[in-house]
């Protein structure tokens, strides 16, 4: 995807609600994983940006208080929805910071609950005693598509997918390789998913290892993975390939002659460097 389609899809979205996002997939040709993961990565820097005006103590104390003068056991689960809409904040988000202050209030302590307590209530709101607010967390949850547990898990969940995608393919072709599991169990702390036993080579470039990313790489992303995670397999592995399987934009892939080749899927063509391989061993 060229930078400026980019630009012109995040415009594009801007202000658009979830049921506008098929249509605008549709209008640029790209699939409705491209668009949500485009979507994600930009509402995700904004929530980094605006981080420490929603959680000074000053907003922390307008949320309450605006949640406390407007729930009630009539409200189905609204409130924390439509004030996360007008602070422009990501709805679980403002449910753990509204969740935070509950918790600590109940104890009447001015030691904050403990994040691992939280975290447990926000995975089952359930277990919130108070079974207005538990209302409103779980809808928080259930209708945000960026932040909270089960956005986590649908995160996690297609990762793994598409990293197993990627693991058929290569036994499908017949390619050799060893999985970040063995290779951690040899020591090696930061790891590939898939190192190649032996090489190939894509268009000219030599890789020794796969990357399977299911996310649309952009510019923030993309150098944050070179930074932590490419340049360190580069440097112990030699080349490899990076597979954004949502797609990314073009004028990132610009590191192929040093050793990191970008692809939005596992190349059809390819040769085998069996030398290569024995020269390393």
């Amino acid at each position: 995807m060229k930078l400026a389609v980019y630009k012109e899809i995040l415009k594009r979205l801007q202000g658009r609600e979830r049921e506008e996002f098929t249509g605008i997939a549709q209008h640029y040709r790209v699939s409705l994983h491209t668009l949500m993961s485009i979507y994600s990565q930009d509402y995700q820097k904004k929530m980094k940006k605006t981080h420490q005006r929603h959680h000074s103590l000053e907003a922390i104390d307008d949320y309450f208080q605006r949640y406390q003068a407007r729930i009630s056991p009539d409200t189905m689960g609204t409130v924390l929805l439509r004030i996360a809409k007008e602070v422009d904040l990501a709805p679980s988000l403002l449910a753990k910071i509204i969740l935070e202050r509950h918790l600590a209030l109940q104890a009447a302590e001015s030691e904050p609950p403990a994040r691992s307590y939280v975290n447990q209530l926000l995975k089952d709101p359930c277990q919130i005693p108070d079974p207005v607010l538990a209302n409103e967390v779980q809808q928080c949850i259930l209708n945000d598509c960026v932040y909270g547990p089960v956005v986590d898990s649908i995160r996690h969940s297609v990762g793994f997918e598409y990293e197993n995608k990627l693991k058929r393919i290569l036994e499908d072709k017949g390619i050799a390789f060893i999985g970040e599991d063995v290779m951690r169990a040899k020591g090696y702390d930061k790891t590939p998913d898939f190192k190649l036993e032996v090489p190939i080579a894509v268009d000219g470039h030599v890789v020794n290892w796969v990357e399977s990313k299911a996310s649309f790489g952009d510019e923030f992303s993309h150098r944050t993975y070179l930074r932590d995670q490419f340049w360190s397999y580069w440097n112990r592995f030699g080349p490899g390939l990076v597979i954004y399987w949502f797609g990314f934009i073009d004028e990132l892939d610009v590191n192929a002659d040093k050793g990191i080749v970008l692809m939005d899927r596992f190349p059809d063509s390819f040769s085998t460097l069996q030398a290569l391989s024995d020269r390393d061993r």
